[in-house]
């Protein structure tokens, strides 16, 4: 029983001895190449380049205050639309102490002059009235006195536009209210109530209360590399992506481009701007969105291409493998043309129809041909 069970374990040893000797036998044998083909056909071409910016309206105004104070009140919020008018803040002034002790001067001193132009008006019309001065005389004491009465009022409004913002006068008109100059939507509003606002003026540039913008009317601001740059000329289309907005794409016209460039991380580059065409849905375009336009730089229609990876470089020139009637590959030379880093046009060497030798498959398996 010993014996058999011994013979077993050797027939077992040997049957895997001569196992592993076949699978190793085959798997050294060299296996066939195999290569992919393809058809020399009529296509178009084209390089494209994809410029990085964001969007940006064409115009951006910074809404600012008339006079000096104190926001008192808020009227509108950051992403409501705005007319040209509307009131978007109100403001509680501080008047300057100088201007307004010479407002206050100046009505003391309008008052004095209308008391004594009153008076002599007074006393000339009882003469003028008696017939004991001429018309003449009567006359110009009566305009002294409409232009005493006139300065005062004038005094008196000068005071209040100091010392309250608005006169009396002209209600309507008051500096306190912070109007909009445009119509358009409010990107931003950075004071809060009780923040004080400085009007412009020759020493600095004032408080902006408010960003306006009108946000159907948007440009793309990117920047290109020299390289590219020649390729551009003004009205030039392009598509327009947005990283925020997956699903939506816009047509934009090239309208600007730099005629100084800009080093920006040690490479030259050229600031480029576009009109977008807003499209009417339901996508809010906000200010400031990354984007992508997408620009045809050169494009070849009507060309005999193949897939680039076909080719076989050899110092100048450009080769490939052209299938003869034996099934088998001839090596011929070829002139190349405009390539979009897929497919590549074929200027001469080649016919429609020809079929050329691409790249090897790979790990190929006879039993699954």
């Amino acid at each position: 029983m010993k014996r058999i069970f011994k013979y077993i374990i050797f027939a077992l040893i040997g049957v895997l001895f001569i196992g592993t000797f076949v699978f190793l036998f085959k798997n050294s044998r060299p296996q066939p190449e195999l290569f992919m083909e393809h058809e020399a056909r009529i296509g178009s071409v084209s390089r494209t380049t994809v410029i990085t910016g964001k969007i940006e309206p064409r115009n951006e105004v910074n809404i600012k205050p008339q006079i000096n104070g104190i926001i008192a009140e808020l009227r509108k919020e950051a992403g409501q639309m705005v007319k040209e008018g509307e009131v978007i803040a109100k403001l509680r002034v501080i008047p300057d102490m100088n201007s307004l002790s010479s407002a206050q001067s100046r009505l003391r001193l309008a008052d004095i002059n209308l008391k004594q132009a009153k008076t002599n008006y007074d006393r000339e019309k009882a003469l003028w009235d008696k017939h004991l001065v001429s018309d003449e005389e009567y006359d110009q004491v009566l305009q002294t006195y409409n232009q005493a009465k006139e300065e005062r009022a004038a005094a008196q409004e000068s005071l209040e536009v100091i010392r309250d913002g608005v006169s009396s006068s002209n209600a309507t008109g008051s500096s306190t209210l912070v109007r909009s100059t445009i119509s358009g939507l409010i990107l931003d509003i950075p004071v809060k109530v009780g923040n004080s606002v400085i009007q412009a003026n020759t020493m600095n540039d004032g408080t902006t209360v408010a960003t306006v913008a009108n946000m159907n009317d948007l440009i793309f601001d990117g920047n290109i590399d020299e390289t590219e740059v020649g390729s551009l000329v003004e009205g030039m289309p392009m598509r327009i992506t947005i990283g925020a907005l997956p699903d939506y794409s816009s047509e934009a016209s090239l309208e600007y481009i730099s005629p100084k460039a800009v080093e920006n991380n040690g490479a030259n580059q050229f600031e480029i701007k576009a009109a977008v065409q807003v499209k009417g849905s339901s996508h809010m375009i906000r200010s400031g969105y990354s984007a992508n336009a997408e620009v045809v730089l050169e494009k070849a229609d009507s060309v005999l291409v193949i897939p680039e990876s076909a080719l076989e470089f050899s110092g100048d020139s450009t080769f490939v493998y052209r299938k003869n009637a034996e099934a088998g590959f001839d090596r011929v030379s070829v002139v190349t043309g405009l390539s979009d880093g897929l497919s590549i046009e074929i200027r001469e060497g080649l016919d429609k129809g020809d079929v050329v030798r691409g790249t090897r498959i790979i790990n190929f398996d006879p039993k699954k041909k």
